[in-house]
């Protein structure tokens, strides 16, 4: 009986949660972004000051997901995210919350996002005021994410471009082969991309389940910064498409081989 109770109180948390996340949303658009740019007049250092705002709002959506006992968190072993300045950070995406957990840990992170979250009631205004990165246009977002990487922004991307669904082999996709490749500084002392892997056990809101959807027991979410990165080859026009090939499949193998 109490596991049924436990079981129906943690989808009714879930609804709750991103009810709140949704309201949350809206509270900052019309109320807090409005407010910063009356106070801010640099058109940068106001979205320095949104980005660091959702920080919090989704350190606080984190620690009230765990107090509803949705999930527990492990993220000490991602606590080093924290220090980075100017780096590309690359995960694998479990689940739905995964660049919410990542912004939680990361003050100054900045993250391409999905064209259609632009016109999303709930969030376009976050992602406008922010100026996170619309992927809609290729040659735009290469530019978008060189000027935020030198800016100092740590770039958050999930390479498979959409959620994992569980019990498939994970399939990246180019771009962040391409990003990297290209928009990583060549004066810095070591080009290499930050690698973080993002585990939830048992498998929840995933790709392939609807939010209602909860595992029987509360699930595990973990972080963990992986210590051995990857190193980027200097750019080569003249076979830039081999080279973003290779890559591609280089990082690839190396979260296959994370995820067990």
């Amino acid at each position: 009986m109490l596991k049924k109770i436990n079981h129906i109180w943690r989808i009714f948390a879930t609804g709750l949660c991103f009810s709140l996340f949704g309201i949350g949303g809206l509270l900052l658009t019309v109320f807090v972004f409005p407010l910063q740019k009356i106070i801010i007049s640099d058109s940068d250092a106001q979205k320095k000051v949104a980005r660091k705002t959702v920080h919090y709002t989704f350190k606080f959506f984190i620690a009230f997901m765990g107090l509803c006992r949705i999930f527990k968190f492990d993220l000490e072993k991602a606590q080093a995210l924290r220090t980075l300045k100017g780096e590309l950070v690359l995960a694998n995406h479990p689940s739905l919350i995964d660049v919410v957990v990542l912004i939680s840990i990361m003050p100054n992170a900045d993250c391409v996002v999905k064209a259609h979250l632009f016109k999303n009631p709930f969030l376009r205004g976050v992602v406008r005021n922010t100026g996170y990165i619309s992927n809609a246009d290729p040659q735009g977002l290469l530019a978008d994410c060189s000027t935020s990487l030198a800016a100092g922004n740590n770039l958050i991307i999930f390479p498979e471009g959409t959620r994992t669904k569980p019990g498939q082999k994970i399939k990246f996709q180019r771009g962040a082969a391409n990003i990297a490749l290209r928009c990583l500084r060549a004066d810095k002392v070591k080009r290499e991309v930050i690698t973080v892997l993002l585990t939830v056990n048992p498998t929840t809101l995933t790709k392939s389940e609807p939010w209602y959807i909860v595992p029987e027991h509360k699930a595990l979410f973990s972080a963990q910064l992986i210590e051995n990165n990857i190193a980027i080859p200097t750019v080569n026009e003249s076979m830039v498409s081999k080279q973003v090939r290779g890559l591609n499949d280089t990082i690839e193998r190396f979260f296959t081989e994370m995820i067990v």
